[in-house]
């Protein structure tokens, strides 16, 4: 068995030493390039942010390059590391978003109600899958359009839970917010998007209709 050892020793060396053949940082925006910026894109909306992420992404790839053990593929490493500076960028957001409240004086917590504690609107359901029934691809570029439009706080709540599906525990850590707050800017930012796309896709068919 002792002769066996050396040659599995290497087999082991050698396969160790492919993977990490595999990863090359020159290889990297031309082979996920385009793909991580898709996904940054759909979540930030906007576009140089997007990149700025991507390239963040990139360079803390790079520099943990050696911590890749190849129990997952290169892509979905790099998607993973892409998914904190997005996470990181949502803190930012929600952090100057509750500053700037603070200096006007405002509670976001309690806008929508009024002073009997009702609401002042009643909230709207939303599809627990967007991207599922939107099914068409203009009516889902349209979304996102109306979504870069909201409030940075707002668009990010959104973001985390019905986009990327977050639980709300989830959702509070990242942004720092209470439950209550959360679910507050979810409801705003659903009758934004809904009045956003009124406005622009179902009253554009109305239109088409008349006409």
């Amino acid at each position: 068995m002792g002769t066996l050892e050396p040659a599995h020793a290497a087999t082991t060396n050698q396969k160790v030493s492919e993977r990490h053949k595999g990863s090359d940082p020159a290889s990297w925006v031309e082979r996920y390039g385009d793909a991580l910026y898709r996904f940054a894109v759909v979540r930030v909306h906007r576009r140089d942010i997007a990149e700025d992420l991507v390239q963040e992404a990139l360079l803390a790839a790079f520099r943990d390059r050696q911590r890749f053990e190849g129990s997952s593929s290169e892509k979905t490493w790099l998607v993973g590391i892409l998914k904190h500076k997005i996470a990181d960028h949502f803190r930012r957001v929600s952090a100057e978003a509750a500053a700037a409240l603070a200096e006007r004086g405002g509670d976001a917590a309690e806008e929508p109600f009024d002073r009997a504690g009702a609401w002042c609107l009643a909230p709207i359901t939303w599809p627990r899958d967007p991207e599922a029934e939107l099914g068409e691809r203009e009516l889902f570029e349209l979304v996102g359009g109306c979504l870069a439009e909201l409030p940075p706080g707002l668009a990010a709540a959104f973001t985390l839970r019905e986009i990327d599906g977050m639980s709300s525990d989830e959702a509070c850590k990242i942004l720092g917010i209470s439950a209550t707050n959360l679910w507050v800017r979810l409801h705003r930012a659903r009758l934004r998007l809904r009045q956003c796309l009124e406005a622009r896709w179902f009253g554009r068919g109305a239109r088409s209709e008349r006409g």
